[in-house]
């Protein structure tokens, strides 16, 4: 489930990332709110400016995230991982969903009526 930046327009945001989880989900052991995609190469000048106009508002607003760059970026400046800002040059194929309580009390409710 999420929330696509044309609906969170319609809702009062201003700039916000192009896609909002409304469950979280883990990459590389992050655990990632938001996606924002880039269809350029991740160098230093634009990354350092994507940051600050972009990237650490959504941060504030909306917790860790994910920035996919279509043509790479320099390797380095994968370098706020701890802080929440994971960068990848695809979309993951190892991210980790995460349930909801009510999707769990569900599982657990059937794994009960599986032993009986």
């Amino acid at each position: 489930l999420s929330v696509y930046e044309n609906q969170l327009r319609t809702m009062g945001y201003d700039k916000t990332p192009d896609i909002i989880l409304e469950v979280p989900v883990a990459v590389e052991g992050h655990i990632i709110h938001w996606i924002e995609s880039k269809a350029s190469f991740g160098d230093d000048h634009s990354h350092r400016t994507y940051l600050n106009e972009q990237f650490w508002s959504y941060w504030n607003r909306f917790g860790p995230g994910l920035v996919i760059y279509w043509y790479g970026f320099i390797e380095e400046l994968d370098c706020q991982r701890d802080r929440g800002i994971l960068l990848k040059d695809c979309f993951p194929t190892d991210i980790i969903t995460l349930c909801h309580a009510t999707e769990l009390e569900q599982l657990s409710e059937s794994q009960k009526e599986d032993k009986e």
